[in-house]
């Protein structure tokens, strides 16, 4: 019965391409939104898989820490970074935008998970669906509309960006973020793409899941919390890479994190409501980094001495001035969304007017070895027992293209050559 059943929701999802229209899941009333008259080009048909999944907060030392039996085998079978370095600001939105671009947040646009966009005088955030699915705020070419444009079919569940239009593409298959979408039944719709017939199955498929960050900011890295999530999380990578295997495909895994998590102090967070109230100042924070945009007719040099001199636990820099090091230099800001003036608090400090829950990300990863994300892959085309040294995530995107065979039509600031080795077709 079991079986039957599966063929069944397989044949009537091919229907409901057949007829250009989007499936529905009668039980919880999410929409897989599916793009008419889309093939594979007979070329592509011949091309591997990859399914590049991101953990959102599964810092780099959770396997071990959480006991992710199924993941550290699995990467034990291929290859794991020692960690890998997230973008800053260590946030979930800048870091699966620069995954899935190659492109370092100044670079593409999304500059925080929360950003004021100066020139059109709007704020981005993600409960606001109508900029969020707008695809004019995005840079760059994402991995799927890289392959769209090349007559390869794409499928995305919840990756940041993938909502939207950009340079008026969308994946092939996609889904509005819902929170709370069980992971199995994401798991599922992962393996039913994989068994669509040949011209219509996606060739890449990026696949996000909100958890251990959710949980890590409600109850903090070490909580048991986290080890029961991690645990969920483990089991159901094994449920899909076991279930692939039954295909017959040839499809590689990567699976990454866009951040990690830190413990910080809850007891005395920086409150600068009061000085951020004052006429003429927009500000726009996220836990640990607060961006100000001033009044065009107001003296940015006097309010930032203010800052500075009143700064405890936190520094203030000028847009022109941001530090370097973070290689989220102003002068790189080419849509206007850094602040005219930024304070960064220091770990384990945050900005908050109340008592802030116990985790948090976004720190500078230099500084802050919390932050450092997760790498793992395995499949046909990677070296088997591998580890190999920590990189910058800006890498993943000319990974990806290489298994794809993809050519690379923009100018990115990933190399290829950083984790080519870590390829079969590189072992002679």
């Amino acid at each position: 019965m079991a079986i039957k059943m599966h063929f069944l929701r397989i044949s009537l999802l091919i229907a409901f391409i057949f007829l250009g229209i989007s499936q529905t899941n009668a039980q919880d009333k999410i929409t897989q939104y599916i793009v008419k008259n889309k093939i594979n080009s007979k070329e592509q048909q011949k091309k591997p898989y990859v399914i590049l999944i991101s953990a959102d907060g599964f810092r780099h030392d959770f396997i071990e820490k959480h006991n992710a039996i199924n993941l550290k085998r699995l990467s034990e079978k291929g290859v794991r970074a020692n960690s890998m370095s997230p973008s800053f600001p260590s946030l979930t939105f800048p870091n699966h935008y620069t995954l899935a671009t190659g492109l370092l947040p100044q670079n593409h646009g999304i500059v925080n998970n929360n950003f004021y966009d100066k020139k059109l005088k709007v704020k981005y955030s993600p409960s606001d669906t109508s900029l969020v699915r707008n695809g004019n705020i995005y840079g760059g070419t994402p991995l799927w509309v890289l392959a769209e444009q090349q007559n390869m079919l794409s499928a995305s569940y919840f990756w940041i960006g993938s909502e939207a239009a950009i340079k008026n593409i969308k994946p092939t298959y996609s889904y509005h973020y819902k929170k709370g979408t069980p992971l199995n039944e994401r798991i599922n719709t992962v393996l039913d793409w994989l068994n669509l017939p040949e011209d219509r199955r996606p060739h890449l498929i990026t696949f996000y899941i909100d958890e251990p960050d959710a949980s890590g900011h409600a109850f903090g890295p070490n909580a048991q919390t986290i080890t029961n999530v991690v645990k969920q999380i483990d089991e159901e990578i094994n449920r899909l890479t076991e279930a692939v295997k039954k295909t017959g495909l040839p499809v590689d895994f990567i699976f990454v994190s866009d951040h990690g998590l830190t413990e910080i102090d809850r007891e005395a967070p920086i409150n600068l409501s009061k000085e951020l109230s004052q006429t003429g100042l927009y500000s726009v924070s996220t836990g640990f980094i607060t961006n100000i945009f001033v009044d065009d007719l107001m003296d940015t040099t006097e309010i930032y001495n203010k800052f500075k001199n009143k700064g405890q636990y936190y520094k203030t820099y000028l847009k022109k001035d941001f530090i370097n090091e973070f290689n989220f230099a102003g002068s790189n800001d080419a849509d206007n969304r850094i602040g005219d003036i930024i304070l960064v608090a220091e770990w384990p400090k945050v900005f908050a007017s109340t008592t802030p829950s116990p985790g948090a990300h976004g720190y500078d990863p230099l500084k802050v070895k919390d932050m450092e994300a997760t790498f793992l892959a395995w499949g046909p085309s990677f070296k088997e027992g591998i580890r190999i040294n920590t990189f910058k995530n800006i890498h993943i995107y000319p990974l990806v293209a290489k298994l794809l065979g993809l050519q690379i039509t923009d100018k990115i600031d990933g190399e290829l050559k950083v984790l080519e080795p870590i390829l079969k077709q590189n072992k002679e």
